[in-house]
């Protein structure tokens, strides 16, 4: 799903006055709201579902972003060679 805060923007006063509207339309659409004070941006809000996606995504791509900083470095080792010291180290048979 594409997400576009530009899409959905509310003002302060459009949460305090429509709050259950707001979130429903959340909830439903998946899609965040930006909530400007003044005219300005100043929070997003987002469905806790979309918001766990996020962060685990995240997550992912700096683990995923260490790793190629391994392999960019010559860190690593044949799988076969680790699967054998760790069988070796825990003692496995087989």
């Amino acid at each position: 799903m594409s997400i576009n805060i530009t899409e959905n923007i509310k003002s302060i006063s459009d949460l305090k006055n429509q709050t259950q509207e707001i979130f429903d339309e959340i909830h439903r659409t998946g899609q965040p709201v930006m909530v400007t004070v003044n005219g300005k941006p100043d929070v997003v809000l987002l469905d806790i579902a979309v918001y766990e996606r996020t962060i685990k995504a995240l997550n992912l791509r700096a683990l995923l972003s260490e790793a190629e900083i391994d392999v960019k470095k010559g860190n690593t080792r044949p799988a076969r060679v680790f699967l054998e010291e760790l069988k070796a180290s825990a003692k496995i048979s087989g």
